[in-house]
């Protein structure tokens, strides 16, 4: 556990993708014209926990292509520690990304053989730190094969200590949800805090309303979910007591990678507080509204910029009184 004020350091295990957009101003009926952007769920979260002042090493497996490159480049620029990553022989993951008029993005993966799913045990070992006050994963690299069961048991091992953190980031096209769901019991068998959004919410536990599906996820062992609803803020159920943050208004370009943001806002703070380091057992439901009510913070921003984006800890927005937009406490 941490002092509050001094966050322990933060360990993300997972994918990077290059993220490919259609670039319009340089395409024309005979030739399309793409804007790689790097990208990856876990990658992202990792960016944007160091830019808000975390600790912060990222464990990937990075391919030698051109990609790789950019990867590097971006989670070094933002101060992320990658002596936990290795190098693979497999090509990057690549994600044409289409955005319809509200700036939400929906993907067409490249990802069959990729370096990103090709964990080993023996390169797993080499990633452990003990002085992780967190472990954060998800995303495809958890559900993806051969990888995803050799994290799943990873997980089981950090677990005794650190705080473990999962966001499934379920994506249909790729994976079908049922893959998520077979194995979402033991993820919340392993996760303290469960992170993912509305739309996974309505794959993972279809026709279930969401306290209902958190209360299913609080059995199965995870202490704390948080649902993301996009401009609604976002439901937070700590062992049943709930509370509901609003998000703060924003100027959408795109909502790529707010979800990331997202989570590396409520892990930054928890960690800031000190709450992390074991199974959450200090933690109090004001301690959650508050790590929301920043985290929502730290997605708008990034909603307010093109592409995964997210703010740095200077930013004056994530710095504003958050008593005039006070949350709503359910049961």
């Amino acid at each position: 556990m941490t002092r509050s004020g001094s966050p322990g350091s933060i360990t993300v295990l997972g994918e990077c993708v290059a993220d490919i957009f259609n670039h319009s101003a340089l395409s024309d009926p005979e030739e399309l014209s793409l804007r790689a952007l790097p990208g990856g769920g876990p990658a992202n979260t990792a960016v944007a926990l160091a830019r808000l002042g975390t600790p912060t090493r990222f464990c990937g497996r990075f391919s030698d292509d051109s990609f790789s490159t950019l990867f590097r480049a971006r989670l070094n620029a933002s101060g992320v520690d990658l002596t936990g990553s290795v190098a693979a022989s497999e090509p990057s993951t690549l994600a044409v990304a289409e955005l319809d008029a509200t700036g939400q993005a929906t993907y067409t993966f490249y990802a069959d053989g990729a370096a990103d799913w090709q964990w080993t045990d023996h390169e797993l070992a080499g990633t452990t730190k003990d002085d992780a006050v967190c472990l954060h994963t998800g995303s495809l690299a958890l559900v993806r094969q051969p990888g995803g069961s050799r994290i799943e048991e990873y997980l089981a091992q950090a677990r005794e200590h650190s705080t473990v953190s999962v966001d499934p980031n379920v994506r249909p096209l790729l994976v079908p949800p049922s893959a998520y769901r077979d194995r979402l019991a033991l993820w919340c068998s392993t996760a303290d805090i469960l992170r993912l959004s509305e739309d996974d919410c309505a794959l993972l536990a279809p026709g279930v309303g969401l306290e209902a599906a958190c209360d299913s996820w609080h059995a199965a062992g995870t202490r704390l979910v948080v649902i993301t609803l996009g401009g609604r803020g976002a439901l937070a159920s700590l062992d049943g007591r709930r509370v509901t943050v609003p998000a703060p208004p924003v100027d959408i370009v795109d909502t790529v990678g707010a979800g990331d943001s997202f989570t590396a806002g409520l892990l930054h703070r928890l960690a800031t507080l000190g709450r992390l380091g074991g199974r959450l057992d200090d933690l109090a439901l004001d301690d959650v509204t508050d790590a929301c009510s920043f985290a929502a913070r730290v997605a708008a921003l990034t909603c307010s910029v093109p592409g995964a984006n997210p703010p740095w800890a200077d930013h004056p927005a994530l710095h504003v009184d958050t008593e005039r937009h006070p949350p709503h406490h359910g049961g």
